[in-house]
């Protein structure tokens, strides 16, 4: 595969399950990588310097050696179309839509949902906690039921699909979403913690900014 001229600028919150889905695509295509932690309480993805890269404010962002990309699922995309050789995001049209399907899940039911309820309870998010839930609840049991019979939610080894959708899955309960009584999604996240590039994403507790 495919090597960057140098390697590339990883702007990262160790708790953003965004950025956490950014760290497994550049770990599973072994890219190096220098990570910049940026420090969202002290609001620096606010800065003028961080607006210039990402106009929004917000993390993960990438600069690869001058390219800079912006938007978790854009940078997956990008890392996958310049550097992989089609095993994360196969080149077969109808993996490819199936896959980009999955993707869209993540700024809708996930974020949404999981990532919403998440946010509520340890960054105190002006959100109401009962539709973020019943939004998780229901992504969830359709989840459970396509993963009936799979190990990978798109053909049969890991795509950018497992590895987009992981992170708030994995982290519903820090929202007071329970995974018990999903089978199949437990044993999905056990697959996808199991691959030799894994890094977890760190476990935060209740009310983290209300310290």
């Amino acid at each position: 595969m495919t090597q960057p001229a140098a390697p590339i600028k990883f702007y990262s919150m160790h708790l953003s399950g965004n950025a956490h889905r950014v760290l497994l695509t550049l770990r599973a295509l072994a890219l190096p990588f220098e990570l910049i932690e940026v420090n969202l309480r002290a609001k620096e993805q606010k800065s003028e310097a961080f607006l210039q890269m990402n106009p929004f404010g917000q993390v993960p962002v990438i600069d690869d050696n001058g390219t800079v990309i912006w938007d978790s699922i854009g940078i997956m995309t990008y890392l996958a179309l310049r550097y992989d050789d089609g095993k994360l995001l196969p080149r077969d049209p109808a993996q490819f839509g199936q896959i980009m399907a999955w993707l869209g899940k993540t700024s809708g039911p996930i974020a949404y949902g999981m990532a919403t309820a998440r946010r509520i309870n340890l960054f105190n998010a002006p959100a109401d906690i009962d539709s973020a839930h019943a939004i998780a609840h229901d992504f969830l049991h359709v989840m459970n039921e396509h993963l009936e019979g799979r190990a990978w939610l798109v053909g049969g080894t890991v795509t950018l699909a497992d590895l987009a959708c992981y992170a708030y899955v994995a982290h519903a309960p820090e929202g007071g979403v329970d995974l018990k009584g999903f089978g199949n999604v437990s044993g999905w996240l056990a697959q996808v913690e199991a691959l030799p590039f894994f890094a977890a994403m760190p476990k935060a507790k209740v009310g983290l900014w209300a310290e």
